[in-house]
């Protein structure tokens, strides 16, 4: 062989021996570049769905945010702050009531709700390292939250935990935060398993189950997270499983006595229980922590492993967009009744009796009872209730709802009032005081009981709470003015009927929790001389549909009423009851002609309808005679009262 092919052989065994160089990195330009908008549109889905809910909460909900914060009550006081306090979980409730107040403009309330969901989604895509093109996957808690906020109906009047709308807000903001905190760690000298039980046992007594579920998030995520140790990995488990256990226990035993030890696991949750349990209303709860627990199952992987096409990951995204908006409105409750009552309500507390009216005459749907008092309400304080009481739709729908609702917490207390019965009113405000806390609407019905009761060193003591509230001070500074002052109370205008209606033994009886009955009985067989009080002793005899009551108080009414005009459903009630039963002469009383007119015309569409069921022989008299008492005594019958 050659020097020259030597020289070859060698250099080609060289290059054999010598290490494969890498393959060539690909250029920039031969990747596929990803859109730069992907990144952005997910995020900006995100603001475009706060705002959408904001602009439904402030479209829909308005009277419903102003009644929330009206059966809310955060005091601007030390005393206040303790007192939540002794229960796990107080701090969320002092919290909650504070922003709760903001309802009281509902667009500030909103935009604090909206404010605390943004914050809450930033806080989970830090502690769960959620990618800026997968934020719309933060949408779903915030719908849940959505959700529990905003299916509860009737239960406002029930639910006892206190600043409920932005409880769990907060809380998982808080929960979040821990959780972040605690996968930055080293994984070394024990740190995580001491962050858990020192973390758990900080923050259970302000935020009560929440802190639990940090541990549960914490001791799951231990599994995702790097660690050289893996006998680190089942301590950390193991001590967040017994900070589940024992924290709660030990608490109860030594500080948290109040609390019942079945309810020590769920401190600062709802409780919807009313004679039994009402389990669907878990159930935004159950799968908001279902949510958390995938969350961090999957850390470091959820996202990695979602397809990145953008075809793909533009049909999750709708998919997701549209299950949530059609889970939202599914389990939005809407009620039309519910609605109308609560801006009869608002109009009520505004002394706005015209407004009661409208609302009434605008009734497209049978009423519940609460409307129908509200609206009579109205009419009796514009003195017109004795011409146009039949001139609405009228009704007994029962409300929407799968818990025992009774009037007495929905409008009862108002109704008392506003009808002279100041005693029963206090005495409801002071048992759902006891009963689901104390609330402003509570305390401002008390001062008022207070003040025509001239007790007016209790009055100080509601006005003196109501002056460390945030909006409510303005209304109790007022109250003020009347404090040892009667003949002012007995000169204003909201004031003076009640007054009048008071001038009869004032004493208080069981009311059987049966507001309308109740009331109706009192005007009928309690005796009270004030024209104010016959008037609507006359209206509960229309109601009572008993011609021998009727009778007596009819011609008191009559005696006092000489040179006035007898109001129409009156008339109409004293000539047929006279025609019904001939104990009466009713031929020298002056009737109108179209009293009798109608009378006649009523009579003979009955005697054309015999054979006809009385719900045919409705839809055939209503459109005539549905504004008579005549189609009342006859037609109407059986209304479930409450």
């Amino acid at each position: 062989m050659s020097k020259k092919q030597r020289i070859h052989e060698k250099e080609r065994r060289q290059s054999a021996a010598a290490p494969k160089a890498a393959p060539k990195a690909p250029k920039a330009a031969d990747k596929k570049p990803e859109h730069p908008w992907l990144k952005w549109l997910s995020p900006l889905t995100c603001l475009v769905a706060l705002l959408a809910i904001a602009v439904c909460l402030l479209h829909f909900e308005d009277e419903y945010l102003w009644k929330v914060q009206e059966l809310n009550l955060h005091l601007n006081t030390p005393l206040f702050y303790h007192q939540q306090l002794v229960v796990a979980g107080g701090w969320l409730t002092w919290m909650g009531t504070w922003f709760t107040e903001f309802f009281y403009h509902p667009v500030l309330g909103v935009m604090w709700l909206c404010v605390c969901w943004a914050l809450l989604m930033a806080f989970i895509a830090r502690a769960f390292r959620v990618p800026l093109k997968w934020s719309a996957l933060l949408l779903i808690p915030v719908a849940l939250l959505l959700l529990t906020c905003v299916d509860l109906g009737y239960w406002i009047y029930y639910l006892k935990l206190r600043g409920h709308f932005f409880v769990a807000t907060i809380a998982l903001c808080i929960v979040c935060g821990e959780v972040w905190a605690y996968r930055s760690l080293p994984a070394r000298h024990f740190l995580r398993p001491l962050f858990i039980a020192l973390a758990t046992a900080l923050l259970y007594p302000a935020i009560g189950f929440y802190a639990l579920l940090g541990a549960l998030l914490m001791g799951i995520m231990e599994w995702r997270l790097k660690a050289e140790d893996k006998k680190l990995k089942w301590i950390a488990s193991l001590v967040a499983v017994l900070a589940i256990i024992v924290v709660p226990l030990v608490y109860y035993r030594l500080v948290f006595y109040q609390t019942s030890e079945t309810n020590i696991w769920w401190a600062a949750l709802p409780l919807f229980r009313i004679v039994e349990e009402h389990a669907a209303y878990y159930i935004p709860y159950y799968i908001l922590v279902a949510f958390f627990v995938i969350m961090a199952a999957t850390y470091g992987r959820l996202c990695d492993g979602i397809v990145k096409r953008p075809l793909s990951w533009g049909l999750i995204h709708v998919a997701l967009l549209v299950v949530l908006v059609m889970g939202v409105k599914m389990f939005w409750y809407r009620d039309y009744n519910f609605h109308k009552e609560l801006r009869m309500q608002r109009c009520m507390e505004n002394a706005d009796w015209q407004g009661i009216l409208q609302e009434a005459a605008d009734q497209q749907d049978e009423p519940t009872r609460a409307i129908v008092m509200m609206r009579n309400l109205a009419l009796f304080r514009l003195g017109r209730q004795g011409d146009e009481m039949y001139h609405y739709l009228t009704g007994a729908k029962e409300s929407n709802t799968p818990i025992p609702v009774s009037m007495t917490q929905v409008v009862g207390r108002s109704i008392y009032f506003y009808y002279g019965l100041p005693n029963y009113c206090y005495r409801w405000c002071l048992e759902d005081g006891v009963e689901f806390g104390w609330r402003a609407e509570e305390l401002k019905y008390m001062t008022r009981s207070a003040l025509v009761n001239g007790e007016y060193r209790v009055a100080r003591k509601y006005i003196n709470l109501l002056k460390q509230t945030r909006y409510h001070g303005e209304w109790a500074r007022q109250q003020e003015a009347f404090l040892n002052n009667g003949e002012a109370i007995a000169a204003d205008a909201n004031y003076r009927p009640v007054l009048e209606l008071m001038k009869f033994t004032n004493n208080l009886n069981s009311d059987q929790a049966v507001v309308e009955k109740f009331l109706m009985q009192h005007f009928v067989y309690d005796r009270g001389y004030t024209q104010l009080y016959q008037d609507e002793a006359m209206n509960a005899a229309l109601w009572m549909k008993d011609i021998q009551l009727f009778w007596p108080i009819f011609n008191r009414y009559a005696a006092n009423h000489k040179d006035e005009h007898m109001p129409i459903h009156y008339q109409e009630a004293a000539y047929l009851y006279g025609h019904l039963e001939n104990g009466v002469d009713i031929s020298h009383m002056p009737f109108d002609v179209s009293v009798k007119q109608s009378y006649e015309a009523f009579m003979a569409l009955a005697q054309r309808c015999k054979g006809m069921t009385e719900e045919k022989m409705k839809e055939v008299f209503f459109p005539q005679f549905g504004k008579t008492f005549y189609y009342e005594y006859f037609l109407v019958r059986n209304q479930k009262l409450y």
